[in-house]
Order: C-alpha cells, then sequence, then structure tokens
C-alpha cells in the first residue's frame, strides 16, 4: 500500500482496513489453509478492488500476515519501556525487533525476497521499528529534523536488513552482530549528544 494512498483522506479508516486485511490471512494461516485475494475480500466483507489496492501480491499479504502474528504494536511496545534515558529506550527498542528478528530469521528472509521480486515502486514495509523509535523520540528535544533523521538512521540498526549484511557479508555470527548493532546505535546516539551541547 502507498504511503500517499495512507496519508490521504481518513487515515484511520485505512490503517483499519489494513488490519482486517492482515487478520483475515491470519485466519487462513492459521489453519494451514492456502488462499488467494479473493478469499480475503470474501472474508473481510470488502472488494478485490480495494484488497489490491492494499497488497497487490498474495504471497507479501502471507508474508506480512504471518510476520504480523509475532509482532507487538509499536504503541505497546513503547508503553513496555522500562528505561529511563532515551539511549536505554532505544537500545530496548533494538533488543526487541533484534530479537524478534532472529527469532523468525527464515520468515523475515522469506518476506524480504519476496517483496524484493515485485516491481513496484510503492513502500513495501510496515514500518514498525520507525513508528516506535518515532514515539520515544517525540518525547526528546530534539528538533524536528533531527527527530526524523535520528528515526531513519536508528531503523537501519535493527530488523532483518542489517542480519544480512553482518551476518552474510561479514560472516558473524548471531551474537557478533547483535553487539556490533547495539555499539553502532550506541555511537549514534553519543555523537547526537555531544553534537548538541
Amino acid at each position: 500500500m502507498s504511503k500517499d494512498y495512507v496519508s490521504t483522506g481518513r487515515t484511520n479508516q485505512k490503517l483499519e482496513t489494513r488490519s482486517k486485511i492482515l487478520v483475515s490471512a491470519q485466519y487462513f494461516l492459521n489453519k494451514g489453509q492456502q488462499f488467494n485475494l479473493e478469499d480475503i475480500a470474501k472474508r473481510t466483507g470488502i472488494s478485490r478492488a480495494t484488497v489490491y489496492r492494499y497488497f497487490s501480491n498474495v504471497d507479501i499479504l502471507a508474508a506480512e500476515a504471518g510476520l504480523d502474528i509475532s509482532v507487538e504494536s509499536p504503541e505497546t511496545i513503547f508503553e513496555n519501556l522500562k528505561a529511563v534515558s532515551l539511549e536505554d529506550r532505544v537500545l530496548e527498542i533494538q533488543d526487541y525487533y533484534n530479537t524478534l528478528t532472529l527469532s523468525h530469521e527464515k520468515l523475515f528472509r522469506k518476506y524480504i525476497s519476496t517483496i524484493l521480486d515485485l516491481s513496484t515502486s510503492a513502500p513495501k514495509r510496515g514500518a514498525r521499528r520507525k513508528k516506535t523509535l518515532d514515539l520515544v523520540l517525540n518525547k526528546t528535544t530534539v528538533n524536528i529534523k533531527e527527530k526524523e533523521d535520528l528515526s531513519c538512521l536508528l531503523t537501519i540498526l535493527m530488523g532483518m536488513e542489517p542480519f544480512i549484511v553482518t551476518k552474510d557479508v561479514c560472516g558473524l555470527n548471531n551474537s557478533e552482530s547483535s553487539e556490533l548493532l547495539k555499539w553502532g546505535v550506541k555511537l549514534i546516539l553519543k555523537g547526537l549528544f555531544c553534537y548538541e551541547k
């Protein structure tokens, strides 16, 4: 689903429709049944064209629905943060997403493979990492432009993509990869705090 489509008009309604489509796909996944976009349309009571507007490929829908079963919402993750300092909260978020990634690595790799095979310019991901970071960074005194840049930069150090680089390119194991990515977050935040002074 394109970012422009979600941000125009009734954003909450569009996010709700997207959520209904994912829940419907999860129904079929939990039952171990194959499904197509027509099945999703019937189950949700919306048109096939609408389902297609959100997910043009059943493989992407299935992969994202499978991942969505295991992932907490950004709001829930934010509410569960125990740390006081910005650095500790960001590291907790990174730990959550990186642990999730390593626990479901094959599924994440399949999902990325599926979305990369499609030739579309529309954004292809749910952006949960960034949304979670945005919630934390909104509580800081960092200016709006820096918040956006920092959120994007920190997102790069979480999830499957950096593990592909650290493991497949650099030859690191899971533990070494996790520690390297954590060190990267600490360096970025240290640089930000030095820059602010």
